[in-house]
C-alpha cells in the first residue's frame, strides 16, 4: 500500500467523456494516457473508489480503475483482436456442452441452460450446436460471424467488461446476455446458471469452503465487470 497523496476527489468533463481528478490532477492509466471514461455514471463509480480510500491506498480496492486502464491501453488499441479472442470462447461455450443424455446432470442442464441458450439464439438470429460429452464440434461459421459483428460494435469500455465476464464464465453467451439483461438481478441469475455443474458436484460430493470462497470471488468479479460494461454504455 502507498500513503494517500490527495485530499479531494472530483470529476472533470473532458473531450470524449469524464476524468477523475485527485486534487485537480487528472488520473492517468498505467500506460500514461489520460484516464477518460465515456460516461458520468462510470466516472462517478470510479471516483467513489478513490474517495473510499483511507490514509493508505489499497490498490486492490480500485478494480474499476484497473478495468478502465485495460480498456484504454489494451482494448482500444486493437478491439478486433479482443473480439477474435472472445469468438474462441463461443466455439466452446459452457452452455453448449452438456453431459450425456442418460446422465441425471443432462436433465438439469436442459432445464436451466436450454431456455437461456434458445432465448439468446432467437435474440441474435443464430443457431448454436449443442454437444453431449467433451468432444469438440465446430459452431456454424455464420453464427460466429454474427457474434463477431456484434462484438465489433461494442465500444472499448463495454468490450473490456464483456471480455472479463466471458473469461470468468467461460461463456460468451452468458456475458452478452448479462450485458443486455433487462432486470437488475438477471446478471446474478445468469452467473448462478453458468455455475450449475459446480453446484451439482458440490451437492453430490460435499462442499469445500476454499472452493466456495473462490466461486464467491469470481461471482463478485463477474458482477463488477457487468456493472462496468453497463455503466460505460452511452
Amino acid at each position: 500500500m502507498i500513503r494517500r497523496f490527495y485530499k479531494d476527489v472530483t470529476l472533470a468533463s473532458q473531450a470524449g467523456g469524464f476524468q477523475v481528478m485527485l486534487d485537480a490532477r487528472g488520473v492517468k492509466t498505467v500506460g500514461g494516457a489520460p484516464q477518460i471514461v465515456p460516461t458520468r455514471a462510470l466516472a462517478e463509480a470510479m471516483a467513489a473508489e478513490w474517495a473510499r480510500q483511507g490514509d493508505k491506498i489499497d490498490t486492490a480496492s480500485l478494480p474499476l480503475r484497473d478495468m478502465a486502464d485495460y480498456a484504454i491501453d489494451i482494448v482500444a488499441a486493437d478491439p478486433a483482436n479482443v473480439a477474435e479472442g472472445l469468438i474462441a470462447y463461443a466455439e466452446t461455450d459452457t452452455l453448449c456442452y452438456r453431459a450425456d443424455p442418460d446422465e441425471p446432470l443432462h436433465a438439469r442442464q436442459q432445464a436451466v441452460w436450454e431456455p437461456l441458450l434458445a432465448g439468446f439464439e432467437a435474440a441474435h438470429g443464430i443457431t448454436l450446436v449443442r454437444v453431449s460429452g467433451v468432444l469438440h464440434r465446430p459452431q456454424p461459421p455464420e453464427s460466429l460471424d454474427v457474434l463477431r459483428a456484434r462484438l465489433l460494435t461494442l465500444p472499448p469500455f463495454v468490450l473490456a467488461g464483456v471480455e472479463a465476464m466471458t473469461k470468468l464464465a467461460a461463456s460468451l453467451v452468458t456475458a452478452l446476455a448479462a450485458l443486455d439483461a433487462a432486470l437488475e438481478d438477471e446478471p446474478r441469475a445468469l452467473w448462478q446458471a453458468v455455475c450449475l455443474e459446480e453446484e451439482w458436484q458440490a451437492d453430490l460430493w460435499g462442499r469445500d469452503w476454499e472452493a466456495e470462497e473462490r466461486r464467491e470471488r469470481r461471482e463478485a468479479d463477474f458482477l463488477r465487470a457487468c456493472a462496468f460494461a453497463r455503466l460505460a454504455k452511452t
